[in-house]
């Protein structure tokens, strides 16, 4: 009896759900994704610490020699500072999370409060540091911070869409109905999609290049001794926003060449 309740109360909403409401679920769910990865690494919450741009971690391995190598004799010597030591550093946005024995991770925006729980023998070459330096000159949050502003300012602006409602016509009968949006404030909206589109693209494109990277460099300079890799959540929550974004974004446009080119069919 529920489920039938509910079959027939969504049959009775779905006809009045707007073409705009689509585009507002769109927006939505970019904000969503975009904000779940600017929380990356930003505290201890389930699946936060799963959120991160980079990786750095102490780990064992046959290191890599090529005749490009001076002394290829220092990575014994990089192995025996290391010793067994298994910390693991993750990066994100606002903050650092490190789990120094393979247990539970802390995370912080502050490298020193972390680096002060730990000791020498489990981060001998300051992995800690070298996160901590990727976090502050290299990556950028305030472009996608930007879009994310932008973006709900689009979501506000098709909220005053019009819907369908009923009106009553020369024959007194009742039907429904909906007005052609206003024009300004589509292209107001579409500039507004457009921008945020461009600006979340720069910066997954910049986090996506900076990671590589820095986790190209660490990995080569601890050869032997200290893995690194990129974060694949973080590089899926980042495209996918884009890939939303810019649904929206032709979405609106359709929308406004649509409804263009009906005006100019009526008014011939």
């Amino acid at each position: 009896m529920a489920n039938m309740r509910f079959a027939v109360g969504l049959r009775r909403l779905i006809p009045f759900l707007g073409y705009h409401h689509v585009l507002m679920i769109l927006i939505a769910a970019g904000i969503i994704l975009l904000s779940l990865l600017l929380a990356g690494c930003s505290s201890t919450s389930p699946g936060i610490p799963n959120i991160f741009l980079i990786s750095l971690y102490y780990q064992n391995y046959p290191p890599n020699f090529d005749p490009a190598q001076v002394d290829p004799g220092v990575t014994t010597a990089i192995a025996n500072i290391v010793g067994q030591a298994q910390l693991e550093v993750r990066v994100g946005y606002f903050g650092i999370c490190i789990n120094p024995d393979g247990g539970a991770f802390l995370c912080s925006n502050n490298a020193s409060s972390l680096a002060s729980q730990v000791s020498v023998d489990q981060d001998p070459l300051n992995l800690i540091w070298v996160a901590s330096t990727f976090k502050d000159s290299i990556v950028f949050p305030y472009l996608i911070i930007v879009a994310i502003v932008f973006a709900f300012i689009c979501f506000i602006l098709l909220a005053t869409f019009p819907g369908w409602h009923e009106e009553t016509d020369e024959r007194g009968s009742e039907r429904d109905v909906k007005p052609f949006p206003s024009r300004p404030v589509s292209q107001v909206a579409l500039a507004l999609i457009f921008v945020a589109s461009v600006f979340v693209l720069v910066s997954v494109l910049w986090q996506h290049t900076a990671s590589v990277a820095a986790s190209t460099i660490a990995q080569d300079l601890g050869n032997g001794s200290v893995k690194s890799g990129v974060g694949t959540t973080a590089m899926i929550l980042g495209w996918f926003g884009f890939a939303l974004f810019i649904i929206v974004t032709i979405g609106l446009l359709v929308m406004i060449l649509s409804i263009s080119l009906l005006d100019r069919l009526t008014d011939d």
